[in-house]
């Protein structure tokens, strides 16, 4: 929100900072969460001190840190096919690397649960090195090329 006052022969302006919603931008790409549709747009918060929350439309999943028993992080590089045939054919030299993080847990049954998620490059390392010191496990890499990116 912007707001403008008139002041003599100055302008003022005002920003009114809104608070953001804790977390980052994800998108739940799968796993066995029931009632939240494939490719929905999620926010995983790692913030809390005992859990993580994982919000998913009306949805929220908050799985207790020492219950997380696999972490695993890949990448996903796909062409960019569609775009260089509308576009231009120099785009099919470029990729697109998407990267996933999978969530391994027990719930309070016992049972073993697993989330998938896509989570922005920009986001990543963080996410990585919050789940890394919040749950004490190590990360496990899909492949040499996830490791290199996720290490940077």
């Amino acid at each position: 929100m912007l707001r403008c006052w008139l002041l003599g022969s100055g302008l003022v302006l005002s920003l009114a900072v809104t608070a953001a919603e804790p977390g980052v931008r994800t998108q739940f790409v799968g796993g066995t969460l029931a009632g939240v549709p494939v490719k929905s747009s999620a926010r995983l918060d790692i913030t809390g001190a005992d859990a993580l929350l994982l919000r998913a439309g009306t949805t929220e999943l908050r799985i207790a840190y020492p219950r997380i028993n696999t972490l695993e992080y890949g990448q996903n590089v796909s062409r960019r096919y569609a775009a260089a045939i509308l576009i231009s054919p120099v785009l099919l030299l470029s990729k697109s690397r998407k990267h996933f993080l999978t969530i391994g847990y027990t719930d309070p049954d016992g049972r073993q649960q697993a989330l998938v998620l896509r989570v922005e490059k920009g986001d990543i390392r963080s996410v990585l090195a919050g789940l890394e010191a919040r749950t004490g496990r190590r990360i496990e890499y899909q492949d040499a090329e996830a490791r290199k990116a996720a290490k940077g």
